[in-house]
């Protein structure tokens, strides 16, 4: 009986070691394609308590940077991903992308056709329009929650077969504070000049060059404190295992915001599409509101599509090599935005001085005598300051403009935007 009873011990025992094996050698992105995401064991509380670095990349914990308020030039804080880099097409080949855009029946997304249409009637870009609120709408997501996931997810399990050569992703507003400001915050500049090619070799790109918000540390999973501006910090920790089970809780996460970027083809089918389905599939069945389970993917798209929990990209190199916008160096790409700035106050002291002087118009408007009362407590704007400020707004913009054309024409150079990436080019290369 005892004998017996041994052997059981050592078999049960056995099974067990052979499981913890073979869940720590498979990644989230081998699992069974059966199995959904929802159905997966999750860590212990205590283990999320004490959330680890990404030991998958052996990456220690970012050392963050002094803050960069003006978004100027950077390094690039980037883990380097396990994929590998996209095969260009030969020098001068077309590329073919679609924008795929979630919007709501109130939304104008007009500007696609109006400002693109040239290269949709070339064949160069397709588009997908998807009305999350329209019942009867061509193109709807199974479930309107999650804001763009559930339409980004659908698209891709959709296509899945059928992509093209680029995937772009973006909000269906065509100007937003948090596209790029060297393209005017303009959805339609950025879709024109973004690169095909900086896509296929890297296979997934951040469409926003600026760093803030997002970069080069946001999100904490393992944070002890609740954040109020990142509500979504404690919920990505509780969703990790659900999303990406058997991968450790990363430190940080970390991209340029907002949920707007463009894949290649073959870095999208680098995992299968049930992987896609089961991620959707947590999507739709998650009790996170609408508001809160779109957050938590802000910042975990770039670890689906690069394996990388950081994904900061130089952000010359990004405008330089990803939007053929190059100033030549580091430097004078700092200078543009040091030009800006101070237009900017400027333009800020001709509203304060343009407001004083209103004030004082309207104060002798309603006097009797037609003059400021003596009792009034106001500060008088000094005389002919106002054409001194538009004098040095004009001349600026007219600097910042110049130089902007100037980087226009080195971005049509091959060997500037590698340079600007900091990559190798060959005589005969292209972008």
């Amino acid at each position: 009986m005892l004998r017996r009873f041994t052997t059981f011990v050592f078999i049960a025992c056995l099974s067990t070691v052979l499981l913890f094996i073979l869940f720590q050698t498979v990644s989230w992105k081998d699992l069974p394609q059966a199995i959904g995401l929802g159905e997966m064991g999750g860590p212990t509380q205590e283990e999320m308590e004490n959330a680890l670095p990404d030991l998958r990349t052996q990456q220690p914990p970012m050392k963050e940077p002094p803050p960069n308020s003006k978004g100027f030039q950077d390094s690039g804080v980037a883990i380097e991903s396990p994929y590998p880099v996209g095969t260009l097409k030969p020098a001068g080949s077309n590329y073919t992308k679609t924008l795929v855009l979630p919007s709501m029946q109130s939304e104008d997304t007009s500007w696609v056709e109006a400002e693109l249409g040239d290269l949709i009637t070339s064949g160069l870009l397709n588009h997908a329009i998807y009305v999350v609120d329209d019942p009867s709408a061509k193109l709807r997501p199974p479930e309107n929650k999650g804001h763009e996931v559930m339409v980004y997810l659908t698209y891709i399990i959709d296509h899945y077969d059928e992509l093209s050569d680029i995937s772009i992703f973006m909000h269906a507003h065509r100007w937003s504070w948090h596209n790029n400001e060297l393209m005017e915050l303009d959805s339609a500049e950025m879709v024109r000049l973004l690169s095909p090619q900086r896509v296929t070799r890297e296979g997934y790109m951040n469409l926003r060059c600026h760093w803030e918000p997002g970069c080069p540390t946001w999100l904490h999973p393992g944070a002890v404190h609740r954040s109020y501006d990142r509500p979504e910090e404690w919920l990505v920790a509780d969703s990790w295992a659900e999303i990406f089970p058997n991968d450790p809780i990363p430190t940080v996460l970390a991209q340029p915001c907002c949920a707007q970027f463009a894949v290649s083809r073959d870095r999208i089918r680098e995992l299968p599409k049930q992987r896609y389905v089961s991620i959707r599939d947590w999507l739709i069945r998650t009790e996170l509101t609408d508001y809160l389970s779109g957050r938590v993917f802000e910042y975990v798209w770039q670890y689906i599509f690069t394996a990388s929990a950081i994904h900061c990209p130089s952000m010359n190199a990004c405008y330089c090599d990803g939007y053929g916008l190059c100033f030549g160096s580091n430097e004078k790409f700092d200078e543009w935005f040091e030009l800006r700035l101070k237009r900017n106050e400027l333009d800020n002291d001709l509203k304060t001085w343009e407001a004083q002087a209103e004030v004082i118009a309207n104060l002798r408007a309603e006097s009797e005598t037609g003059q400021v009362p003596e009792e009034a407590v106001i500060e008088v704007p000094e005389a002919g300051i106002d054409k001194v400020l538009r004098d040095q707004i004009d001349q600026i913009s007219q600097a910042l403009e110049r130089r902007k054309k100037a980087a226009v024409e080195l971005g049509k150079d091959p060997k500037q935007r590698a340079l600007g990436a900091g990559r190798e080019w060959h005589e005969g290369d292209g972008f």
